[in-house]
């Protein structure tokens, strides 16, 4: 969408970008690296690029190598487990080999501008090892927030005095090229991002913890912020600046913010692991979804993502798209793409 809005018809972007699609998609805790992957290209010594033949090693997971293949952008894969130190290198290989017009660090929801000891906070380690990645890098940077307040994790008006200036606000017309992937990716940031540009707006509840997002006017803009201000600001990326390892990283987190948030997907791993697959039963679902959303209403919420109503309903991430066929075939009316709507009224 970012492409589309500030570069129009040139040249696809190449998206340098984590393979980190939680367990929802992927089963294993933790970001994954290239030997995850059968079927990389080498873009430079470091960077492995996902083209759309790429396949994760199962039992891992991946919505790469399927974005690859129905968008005409180039993927290629952030290596997280040579810590900072190894992004810098990856992001500098790229900028020799690309030569590119700009280098921008986009960031939706805007926790990358985090402290990183805010109690909100629940995935600081990913945003922070990249930003003191692209803070070393011997390039401009451009550091974006798209939807400020949109990942749940700070909100927008605490975020406001950090945002910097508008450079734009994205429409209906920027999501257009990217809806068909919005109707199976299940990104709730990305989500409620292309929700906004589309013009809806209310409450969104998201993830397992039910988290409460407004879904303004403001969700769909993008502000410049200050890169090195963003660094001076976050405690938990100034301490992963010179680190070597994943494992490091993990540790300077747990130190910085009380936690890593892969010890969160162990934990949440091995539970998963002992619940007992339910079956996705039409009817029994339905009545499930009632029962949601009239609990949801009396929270005030009017929209939820897919992927809250998964793990609402006590389903797996392998069911989530048979979930949401159903609904959308047996309600669609309350399909506001890519978001499911609450009904105000039984």
């Amino acid at each position: 969408m970012l492409d589309a809005a500030m570069y129009g018809n040139g040249a696809p972007a190449v998206v340098l970008t984590y393979a980190w699609d939680r367990l929802l998609i992927d089963p294993v805790p933790g970001p994954r690296g290239p030997a995850d992957f059968t079927g990389l290209r080498p873009l430079t010594r470091s960077v492995q690029s996902v083209p759309g033949g790429a396949r994760p090693v199962a039992p891992a997971g991946s919505t790469l190598p399927r974005l690859a293949a129905e968008l005409p952008h180039t993927f290629a894969l952030i290596d997280p487990h040579h810590g900072a130190e190894g992004i810098t290198r990856q992001l500098e290989e790229l900028v020799r080999h690309l030569a590119p017009d700009s280098v921008d660090l986009l960031d939706v929801g805007g926790d990358i501008l985090a402290r990183g000891d805010e109690p909100t906070l629940c995935s600081p380690l990913a945003d922070a090892l990249t930003l003191a990645a692209c803070c070393q890098v011997n390039a401009p940077v451009r550091l974006l927030i798209a939807g400020p307040g949109l990942d749940g994790e700070l909100l927008a008006d605490d975020l406001r005095d950090r945002l910097g200036d508008p450079v734009l606000t994205l429409t209906a017309d920027h999501v257009r090229p990217i809806g068909p992937v919005l109707d199976w990716h299940p990104s709730e940031a990305t989500a409620m991002l292309a929700a906004t540009a589309r013009g809806v707006r209310g409450l969104c509840e998201v993830r397992d913890a039910g988290m409460p997002v407004p879904l303004t006017d403001e969700g769909p803009t993008v502000h410049e912020s200050d890169l090195d201000a963003a660094l001076d600001r976050n405690e938990l990326a100034r301490a992963l600046l010179e680190t070597e390892t994943l494992e490091e990283a993990e540790r300077y987190s747990r130190e910085v913010c009380g936690y890593s948030e892969i010890d969160y997907e162990r934990e949440k791993a091995d539970w998963l692991c002992g619940l007992p697959e339910q079956t996705l039963d039409p009817d029994h679902t339905l009545r499930q979804l009632d029962q949601f959303e009239a609990e949801a209403r009396t929270r005030g919420v009017s929209h939820t993502t897919f992927r809250r109503i998964t793990e609402a309903l006590g389903l797996s991430g392998a069911q989530r798209q048979a979930l949401r066929d159903l609904l959308i075939s047996s309600r669609p009316e309350q399909y506001a793409a890519p978001l499911w709507r609450i009904p105000a009224y039984a």
